[in-house]
Formats: structure tokens, sequence, C-alpha cells
């Protein structure tokens, strides 16, 4: 939006941030754009209602007395009408009143001011309005200098004489052509008969000249960000406490680096409390916006930042060796697109039904390998278009790596924005395009039974993201021996707080969210300064909040800063579910030849030790390579000094070799890792290229991760394991009664068993040998649909030798079928139906690295198998 030269000329010291040059506004009629139209006649104002209250308006009612409340505190009223006109009323420094109406019609702003009839002395009358235009600066309103000259020489006021009518009300009306807009009127009054210069000037009660915007009201404190209001004005909403000044940024051209217009917000007009608010009207033509924010020790006052709760964003390529003056992210200046969700049905899973697939968005389907247009490969509709992979897994929900816009340097765990999904996600970069996309994927996913959930990163942002510059003070954690970071999020504080429930709410509400993961969990229990709470407000509001309370809610302790997990006790209030860092550490130690048997029992039975306090086992979300540290592959095929905290074992040889038997064994830890994860009570946690082999080179940094190569889905390795996982995932569903609970065992249906059926060896160090009877409740069993009902026995073998295991006798009519056999050879070491145990066979031969399992069927089903 250009701006024409002017005949009105402000001096650089009423301008934006100390210019040099001069801002001109000229108001213009139709006829002559470089003409002032006044007219001057009697204004009638009785049929105006001034009550605050219109007819047919009463859902108004609330904002306009919060908004009279927040204007009284500046002495400075906002009397709203029936015609919902913005009026405007100053006290004097004389004790009388000044009323300022600001209305639109036939495309031009009148603007009537009345001075109302409150015994003005007779040395004041004959009243001269001296006024001014004014688009930027706000905070710099001062006594005009009648004396000073603009840029082109003429006057910077004007002189316009108030009309005194009939009924004694002293009135002047201004008129200016819309396109004019937006912009400040900024004047006093002078009386021509007093000669003295500074008796005869009459300002506001603040002793400043009255102020009032053209175009741009003060709009409302709630809610935060832009809405869209019935008035056809567009409100603006922003929380800075720390800010000493806020100006308002409009683009109607992005490609350019500075905006086309900046407005300063008046404290007295546009701050209620800490928020910071205006209203612009909607036919301007401004496309993106931003704010910038001085605080009074900032020295980042000059950038244009992203607003924080912007719904829909447009990323700003920067100047090569570019300004830091421009903005990388802008708000859109429209609504989000509406969208048809007619049909759908979120599946509403039990928690203890997830089977889970992680994946990062663009690599999932990035690698030319996937055989999608380039238009759609690494986007939300690539997953749509994917869809079938999930189902032939047997997974019914999918979690995505962060999709916020973040730092392209660091990785998607460092935001910039919370309220959108990145631009590099959808086909074309269009914002509103990604959006679409988006809930196209989520509706696909939810057609065909699967749950999508996001991980999100609330507890810090990308270093320099626009957040910590509009309040770094309220925004960011001071204090704390461990957070020697400058981008910790202060999850705790109110206004975070606020920001953070208002985030989730506007997922689950707009996108159809099933649940959210929180990457960096334990930073969610610091308080202002640091300090661990014991009942963190944030947590416990997410837990109860209304909205909320039908989605999964799981807290995952990993954090990116430090690549590493806290342990800690995480209040649940019985909502709360949490990645279990202590199920992948322990079944690597059992699988690699250490640890104890104690450890993986408890781990085998859902967790006890972390959950039995009012929750179950339905809230560990178990998992055995995750998008950090060793890929599944990896973990079997590194094990130097340098990945040491990764708890894995090369199998007799580091990285890639040809050796028949460490690549057998390395096959076998991969199948009895994918065994364990899904015999173990709780929810299975894939990991993208788990079913495929995905390798990292060894490298754990998240940054070593490749795309997805689907081609690798068609190697003998690829199929097999994906046959395996799906074989795992049809089991726990035929077997939830086992396999899929939300409490723990009863203790009459597990037992323990060493590999000769005596107890196990829970004092011996060195044994590395546990098997289990997990029996059927026959309660249970006659509810289900599934014909098979039988036992289920498992054993582990962690050592490097066979153990000869004597299974125990099966239930009355059952014999026992093999499922499972992780040593021996593919296809036959799993079976849908099962290979019966001979009669005469009583014991078991299970090689060394290896797992087994058996299910107890009736005689009757045996035969008619055959």
């Amino acid at each position: 939006m250009a701006t024409s030269p002017i005949q009105l000329a402000v001096h650089s010291r009423l301008l934006s941030y100390g210019s040099t040059e001069s801002t001109k506004l000229v108001p213009a009629s139709s006829g002559n754009r470089g003409k002032i139209v006044c007219s001057l006649r009697k204004l009638e104002l009785e049929d105006m209602n001034f009550s605050g209250i219109g007819r047919n308006n009463d859902q108004e009612a609330p904002r306009r007395a919060h908004r009279r409340k927040a204007l009284s505190a500046s002495r400075i009223s906002l009397v709203p009408s029936a015609k919902r006109v913005p009026t405007y009323l100053f006290r004097t420094d004389i004790g009388s009143q000044v009323k300022v109406l600001v209305e639109k019609t036939n495309g031009k702003y009148k603007v009537p001011v009345e001075v109302l009839p409150l015994e003005l002395s007779d040395a004041h009358s004959e009243l001269v309005m001296v006024w001014g235009l004014f688009r930027s600066d706000a905070s710099c309103f001062m006594p005009l200098d009648l004396n000073r000259r603009g840029a082109d020489g003429k006057s910077s006021t004007v002189e316009t004489p108030f009309v005194q009518g009939p009924s004694g009300k002293v009135t002047v009306e201004l008129d200016f052509e819309a396109s004019l807009a937006p912009f400040y009127i900024s004047f006093y009054m002078k009386s021509q008969l007093v000669s003295d210069m500074e008796n005869s000037e009459i300002r506001s009660s603040r002793n400043t000249n009255f102020v009032v915007p053209v175009g741009l009201s003060s709009g409302h404190p709630a809610p935060l960000g832009i809405s869209f209001q019935p008035d056809g004005s567009v409100n603006f909403a922003l929380f800075s406490r720390s800010a000493r000044r806020v100006v308002l940024c409009l683009y109607d051209d992005i490609s350019v680096e500075k905006p086309s217009l900046e407005i300063d917000l008046d404290p007295y007009i546009n701050q209620s409390g800490d928020i910071w608010h205006a209203a612009l009207d909607c036919s301007l033509r401004f496309k993106t916006y931003g704010y910038r924010c001085k605080a009074a020790t900032s020295g980042k006052g000059e950038l244009v930042l992203l607003d924080p709760y912007a719904k829909v964003i447009r990323r700003v390529i920067p100047r090569q060796g570019g300004s830091e003056i421009r903005p990388k992210y802008l708000g859109e200046l429209c609504l989000e697109p509406d969208y048809d969700w007619s049909g759908d049905v979120p599946p509403s899973l039990p928690m203890e039904k997830l089977i889970i697939y992680r994946l990062n968005v663009t690599q999932f389907t990035k690698d030319k390998s996937s055989k999608l247009p380039d238009d759609l490969a690494g986007t939300f509709s690539g997953i749509s278009e994917k869809w079938h992979h999930f189902k032939d897994l047997g997974v019914n929900a999918m979690l995505l790596e962060p999709i916020f816009p973040f730092d392209e340097q660091k990785g998607p765990y460092f935001p910039w924005h919370f309220f959108s999904p990145g631009n590099m996600y959808g086909p074309s970069g269009d914002p509103l395009s990604v959006i679409k996309s988006m809930k196209d994927m989520v509706k696909k996913l939810h057609a065909n039974g699967i749950e999508v959930f996001l991980e999100v990163v609330f507890t810090h942002t990308a270093e320099d993201a626009p957040l910590m510059n509009v309040d770094n003070f309220s925004y960011c954690i001071k204090g704390g021996q461990d957070l020697n970071i400058q981008n910790a999020l202060n999850c705790n504080y109110p206004i975070v707080q606020q920001m953070i429930l208002d985030c989730l709410r506007h997922w689950v509400i707009e996108f159809h969210i099933d649940g959210f993961v929180f990457v960096n969990a334990s930073s969610l229990l610091r308080g202002f300064n640091g300090e661990i709470l014991s009942r963190p407000p944030l947590v416990e509001a997410i837990a109860f909040d209304p909205i909320l309370s039908n989605v999964k809610m799981i807290a995952d302790n990993w954090n990116p800063l430090t690549n590493d997990s806290k342990e800690n006790l995480f209040p649940h209030w019985r909502r709360w579910a949490e990645i279990n860092m202590r199920f992948c550490d322990d079944i690597r130690d059992f699988l690699r030849g250490k640890g104890l048997l104690s450890n993986l029992a408890t781990r085998l039975c859902g967790s006890g030790d972390i959950f039995a306090g009012g929750r179950g086992p339905a809230f560990s979300f178990n998992y055995i390579a995750r998008n950090s540290g060793l890929t599944l592959v990896d973990l079997v095929s590194f094990s130097s000094s340098e990945v040491a905290s990764e708890l894995s074992w090369n199998c007799g040889q580091e990285g890639a070799t040809t050796n028949s038997i460490v690549l057998e064994r390395r096959l076998k830890q991969v199948r009895n890792f994918l065994f364990i994860l899904f015999i173990s009570l709780g929810v299975p946690v894939l990991n993208m290229g788990n079913e495929c082999g995905q390798s990292s080179g060894g490298s754990p940094a998240y940054d070593a991760r490749k795309s997805l190569d689907w081609n690798t889905l068609k190697t003998g390795f690829g199929t097999q394991i994906a046959q395996f996982i799906s074989f795992l995932s049809n089991l726990r569903m035929r077997r939830s009664d086992l396999l899929q609970k939300r409490a723990f065992l009863k203790e009459e249906n597990i037992q323990w068993h060493g590999s000769d059926q005596s107890p196990p060896k829970w004092d011996d160090p060195s044994s590395k040998f546990l098997a289990m009877t997990l029996k059927a409740d026959a309660e249970v069993s006659q509810t289900l649909v599934s014909d098979i009902v039988g036992d289920l026995f498992v054993a582990f073998n962690g050592a490097g030798d066979s153990e000869s295991v004597i299974l125990p006798p099966p239930p009355t009519d059952m014999v026992w079928h093999r499922l499972v056999d992780t040593a021996l050879p593919f296809p036959g070491f799993f079976d849908e139906k099962g290979t019966p145990v001979e009669d005469e066979l009583v014991a078991y031969e299970m090689k060394s690295h290896s797992c087994l399992l058996f299910e107890a069927q009736r005689l009757a089903e045996i035969d008619s198998s055959k």
C-alpha cells in the first residue's frame, strides 16, 4: 500500500522510530486527492443511544462493558451507540467534555467533534480546533508546535473553528476518504479571544492532545490473535507485559522488505492490562501482519515479529545475507478455510488397544522410492496416499514428529510457532493448502480406523523465535542450574499456560487430533524460577480441561536439547500416560546378556513400578528404538564406546559384515525385540523404518536419520519383518484378554518358570532364561468372539547357549501350539494357526538368543483344522 505525497506534513520527531523523513498523509475527496474536505454543520445526536447497550446486540454487552472498563482507567470513555458507531468521550483539563464519533458511510469517514456545554467561560468561547493526522508513533503525540513547518514548507496542522448551534452545542465535522485510513487525528482546542498562548489551549485531563483513531478502533483484548468481527473489522490482540511500545505492521506485498503501513498503538486506547489490541477495517487490502515490540531493556525493537496466536502463517525467505529487520514468518489476514468434516468419526480407541507408528512427515515419502509425484512426496498428502501401509502392519494410530514451523538448522524439535502446520508439508507451500491437506489426511486415516497423534514441544523454542522477543520476561524461565539456554518456556506462568491450552484446543477442534505426546515433559513440571513443582498447574489444567477430556495425553521425558531422558515422578491425575524409557533400557539390557530377570518380568507385566498408582499398563507406551538414538537394526550392529549409552550389542562384529553366524544372530535379535515389544502389556510404539531395517550407519544423532526407502520393504528382510509385525499386531488383538489389558494381570493369571518348570532364578544375575504362563480368565474368555481362549506360554532366552524347556501341562482337552520361535528360518518362525506339539514331546529345545510363544488350543479345533 503506497502512500501518496501529501499536504499535511508531520515533522520527523512525530514519526516512527525517529525517522529523518516526514510521514505525509493527505485526506482527499474523490475530485481532488490534494484537498482536505472539512464540513462544518450542526451535529444532531439526540437520536443516538449512548447507554452502551444496543437494542439488538445483547450478546455484545459483555464485550462493550469490558472495553469501557479498560478505557476508563485512562479517563477516556468509549460509548458505543445502537448503530455501533465508535464514540470517544474525553475529559478536558478545564472540566468540560469532548465527544468524538467516527462513522463510515458511502466510502467516507465522518468525524463529528462536539464540546459538551459544561459551563465554558467567556474567555474560552470562539473555539478553534487545531488538528493534524498521523499514522505512526502514537506514543510520541505531544503538544503541536504551531510555528513548525512540515518538509514541504506548509503548516503541519490545520485550524478549524467550531460552530455553536441553537441548542448550545459546539461542533465541527471532518470528512475523509475511506482509502486514507487507517490514521489518527490528534487535536487540541484554543480560544481566539485569549492572547496568552498557554492559557488559551485546552487539552485532555492528562495534559496531552486528544487522539482519535480513524479506520482503526480500540478493539478488544480477547481473544488473542486475530478475529473477524460482525461489523466487518478484524481484531488484533497481543499479550506483552514488557513492551513499552507496540507497532502493528501491515503488508500488502510480502515481497517487500518493509511494511506498507505501521500503526503505533496508543497505550491509552489500545491497551488493557498487558494486552495490546486494535480493530482494523477488513476492506483495507492488507495481506499479512506482524508486530514490533519495544521493551525498555530490549535491543530488538526493530524486528517484525510473528503473532504467537496466528493460525495461518506465511514463510518469508530472508534476503541473501539479509537484514534482521525482515521477518521470517508473517500472519495471514484471513480466516482458516471452512472444511467439510461431515462423515468424520474419530476412532476413539481405548488406550490399551493402540498400536502406534511414529514417523516424520517429510522423510516418510520424500524418497523417490515412494513413487509419489513431487508435489505429494514428503507432505501430508503423501501420508494419505500410503495409508494402506499402516493397515498392512496392523497399526491403528500414527504419531507425527513435530509439524510446527521450526528452526531448519536444528530440526523440528526447535519450533518457531505452535498454532499452524509448517508450510513445507503442503503440496505447494501455500499455508491454506497445507491446512486443507492435513485435514484431508486426518479424515482419511480416521475413515480407515487410524488415530492421529502429534508430538509437541512446549518447553522451549528456536533460539530466536518471535515469541521470545514479544515478551521475554513472561515467556522465558529465569534461573535454574540446568537451564543454561535462552529459549526455555515458562510453561506454568499463567499467560504461557493459557497459550498452550489454547493451542491444544485449536488442534483438537480444527484438526480433529486424537492425542499429543509432550516431548521434554519433565520440563513441564518447572516453576517460574526453574524449580520442580509437585503439582504443576499446566499438567493439572490439561488433565481436567473439558475440551481435551477425550484426547490421549502422553508425557515423553526425552530432551532434544541434551539428547537424553530424565526420570521423574510425573503427576498424572489418572489421565497422563508416559513414554516408558525403562522398558527400552531393560529390554535392551536383557537381550545383550545383562540385566536382571526381575527387570524383564516387570516390563512384561506393564511396569507396575511406574504405573501402579491408579493407572495401569495401558498408560505405558513402550518402545525399543525411537527417532533419536540408534535404529532397530543398528542396535544389533554397533556397540562401540561411542554408543555405549545406547545399551546396544553388535552380535559379535562391529558394523557391516558378511559373517553368516553374526547375521543370523542379528536377525534373531531384531525378531526378539519386536516380539517382546508386542507381547508385553502396554502400548507398542514402532518407529519409522523398524519394519524394513532402516539404518543410520551407527550414528545416534537425530539428523543422521534418512528418508524411508520403500524399496527395502521388498527385500527378504523387509518382507519377513513387515509380515512378523502384522502377525504380532493381529495376535495382540485376537488375544486382547491377555495382551491388551487396561488393568494389571491378577496373580492367579500368571505363573513364572525356569527352564525345568522350577521357579526362576531371580537372585542369580547370570541367569538369562525366563518363562511365564499367561492363564486365560474363564469369565472373560466366555465373552470373546474368538474361539481360541487357551493359555499362553512364553519363554525368553538371552544366553548364548540353548535351553531344554519343559512346557507346563496344557489345560484339560487342550494341546500346545507353537506360534513363534524366533530361531527358526523364515517363513516358519511364526505361524497364525500354529504347529501342534507332539504328544510324546515333553521338552522343547530353545536356541540361544531366541523367544518362544505357545498357545493352548482345544483338541476339537485341532482335528477340524487338519
